[in-house]
Parts: structure tokens; C-alpha cells; sequence
């Protein structure tokens, strides 16, 4: 007797779906294109309701702020692709600055008298190292001990932000950033807070974020790794996906965002506040749920997670200029998350259904006796 064996399923296969082009559909429109169509709604009506809305300064004034929750909300991208959640990003960018300033205020050598000044470059570097770790403490727990991610980051929330209270000792670090020139720590200011041709650094950082982000979700084996994990974990762990690796590494990357924004904020408002980088997971997570991205896992991209961050700053910005009260501003936004979630949901539920009546079609129509 003869007898047939498939061969195994490779990592680089785990997720053909995540590598083929669907037809288009109204479904699919909605999905990739409902965070465009509210962006153009939003711009639209406030350019109506005022004259200064679309003013050059104010357009460059929301790309800085939305270049923020942009970075931010793309290593978040990564973790919700996997079906996880990271709370501690916004601890991590005030962690961040608060490591900036209390090394640009100067360090106390022990055993001596001596206070050392580091280099620009050195700060930059150990703020970077800073939020590495903790992504990696928080990949760590969720990926070797098999801990939730929502109570892993959220401890790490508070962790962050204590050592934040901790570094400031709870006051904020506003004038002694400029940095000496016989120190050698002069030039922050002047580099990440600079305006190359016109746009504040932040944008030129999202910009390159979200190129390097895109090649590495569709180029490369850890982009079809992630959707594979985020799509089914078990089954893309039984065709030779990494599992581990890649959940560690999507919260290291994570970190590495949140610590970008943490330094580009220092040089923005010159000073180092406790409260720095408060509710940037909430806009991060707003801004991929926004733009397209299941929370379950194995469906977000680049593109839509770029739009829905400027989707929030764009009407954010516009409850500013028409006077809406901020007390407002955060139900409307808010309502605007949750309708993003409900739409992302009943899509779900009507997808299943079509689904379900088409295998249900099929198999009736395999029932059939066949006519000659």
C-alpha cells in the first residue's frame, strides 16, 4: 500500500493570508479605508467652522503633535498584531525624559566631590538602552513566564513612573537643560529639536519609523512571523515560528518608540515633568484600533495606524480651535474610540456570518446528487 505524507508547513508559509491580496470588496474598503474617510470628514468640517484651521502653523503644529503618538502608537502596532497589549509606554517616555534631564542636570560621583556631565550622544544612548529594558523585562515576563500582557505592562506603568518620581524627586527639571559648552553636553536642543526643511525632527522620525516599520511587517520572515503568531500562536508555533523570540522582541521595539518620544519631548518643551508621556498609550492604542487593526491580533498595518494617529491629532486640534472645553474634548474623543472599536467588531460579526453561509452553501452543494 501505498501511503503519502505532507510535507511540514515552514515559518517562512505560516501566514499566506497576511501575504495575498484579497478582492476588493465594500468590507475591505471599510476596513482599510475608515480611518481615511474620517480624517477627510474631520479636516473638511473644521476648515468650515474656522479660518485658522488649516493655517501653514497650525498644520505644522499637529504634525509635531501627532509625530508623537504616531512613533508611539507604531510599537504599539507590533504588540497588538500579536495579540497583546503594552500599558507602559506612556511610564516609559516620561521614564525617558526624566533620565534625560537628571543626566543633563548632572551626576554626583560617589565618594567624591566631582559631578560629571555626559555628552549629548552618551544621554541619547543610555535614554534608548533605558527603554529597551523595559520592553524587555516586559517581553521577558509575557514570553518566558507566560503572564498576561495587560497585567505585565500595567505593573510596569506604575513601576516606570515611581522611578520617574524617583529620578525628579518630584519636581520638574526646567532650566538646567542647555548643557555647557567646556562640558561638551551643548547640542540637544539644537539637533532634536531642530525643523530640517520646514517640519519639527519628530516628523522626520515618523516618517523613517514607519518606512523601516512597513519593510519589516511585509519583507521580511519576523513581519509574517508576527502575523502568524497574531493570527493563530499555537498553529504558527507548530509550523517553526519563534514564538518566543518574536513576543520578546515586539515589546524591545516597543520600548526602543516610547524612549524615541521620551527624548524628542525633552527637547520639545525644554524640561522634564513627571507627568511626561501620561495617556500616550491610550492615543497609541486609539490610533491602531482607528486605523484598521483587530485587538484581537494578525490584522493592522503601517499605513492605517499612521492615519488613525492623525486622525486623533487632527480633531483633537479642531476641538482646540472652535473653544470646545477639554473637559468635552476627552468624551468626544473617547466616544470616537469606542465607535472605532464598534465598527472594527460588528465587521468582524458580519464577516463570520458571510463566511459561515458560504461553507454552509458549500457543503449543501456537495450534497447534491450529481447529474450527468
Amino acid at each position: 500500500m501505498n501511503t503519502t505524507t505532507t510535507p511540514p508547513v515552514t515559518a517562512r508559509q505560516a501566514v499566506p493570508a497576511a501575504r495575498t491580496r484579497s478582492p476588493i470588496t465594500l468590507n475591505a474598503v471599510l476596513v482599510e479605508g475608515r480611518a481615511l474617510i474620517a480624517l477627510i470628514v474631520i479636516i473638511v468640517a473644521f476648515a468650515l467652522l474656522s479660518d485658522n484651521y488649516l493655517s501653514a502653523g497650525n498644520i505644522v503644529t499637529i504634525i509635531k503633535q501627532v509625530a508623537f503618538n504616531a512613533v508611539v502608537a507604531l510599537g504599539m502596532l507590533l504588540v497588538i498584531l500579536n495579540g497583546g497589549i503594552d500599558l507602559s509606554v506612556g511610564s516609559t517616555v516620561g521614564l525617558t525624559g526624566a533620565v534625560a534631564g537628571t543626566l543633563f542636570r548632572g551626576l554626583d560621583v560617589p565618594l567624591t566631590e566631582a559631578i560629571a556631565y555626559p555628552s549629548v550622544w552618551v544621554i541619547v544612548l543610555v535614554c534608548v538602552g533605558v527603554g529597551a529594558l523595559t520592553g524587555y523585562v516586559n517581553g521577558l515576563l509575557i514570553a518566558r513566564l507566560g503572564l498576561a500582557p495587560f497585567i505585565v505592562t500595567l505593573g510596569m506603568l506604575y513601576v516606570a513612573r515611581g522611578l520617574t518620581q524617583v529620578l525628579l524627586n518630584g519636581q520638574n527639571i526646567t532650566n538646567e537643560l542647555s548643557g555647557q559648552p567646556y562640558l561638551g553636553n551643548t547640542g540637544f536642543f539644537e539637533v532634536f529639536a531642530s525643523r530640517p526643511l520646514g517640519l519639527p525632527l519628530a516628523a522626520w522620525v515618523m516618517v523613517a519609523l514607519a518606512v523601516l516599520f512597513s519593510l519589516l511587517l511585509t519583507k521580511t520572515p519576523f513581519g509574517r512571523w508576527l502575523y502568524a503568531t497574531g493570527s493563530n500562536e499555537r498553529a504558527a508555533q507548530l509550523s517553526g515560528v519563534p514564538v518566543k523570540r518574536v513576543q520578546t522582541r515586539i515589546y524591545v521595539l516597543s520600548g526602543l518608540c516610547a524612549s524615541v518620544v521620551g527624548i524628542l519631548q525633552v527637547a520639545n518643551i525644554s524640561s522634564a515633568t513627571a507627568d511626561l508621556g501620561q495617556f500616550y498609550e491610550l492615543n497609541a492604542i486609539a490610533a491602531v484600533v482607528i486605523g484598521g487593526a483587530a485587538l484581537s491580533g494578525g490584522r493592522g498595518t503601517v499605513r492605517g495606524t499612521i492615519i488613525g494617529a492623525f486622525v486623533i491629532g487632527f480633531l483633537a486640534n479642531g476641538l482646540v480651535i472652535i473653544g470646545v472645553s477639554p473637559f468635552w474634548q476627552q468624551v468626544i474623543t473617547g466616544a470616537v474610540i469606542i465607535l472605532a472599536v464598534a465598527v472594527d467588531q460588528i465587521q468582524q460579526l458580519l464577516q463570520r456570518r458571510r463566511n459561515a453561509r458560504r461553507a454552509a452553501a458549500a457543503v449543501r452543494s456537495a450534497e447534491q446528487p450529481q447529474t450527468s
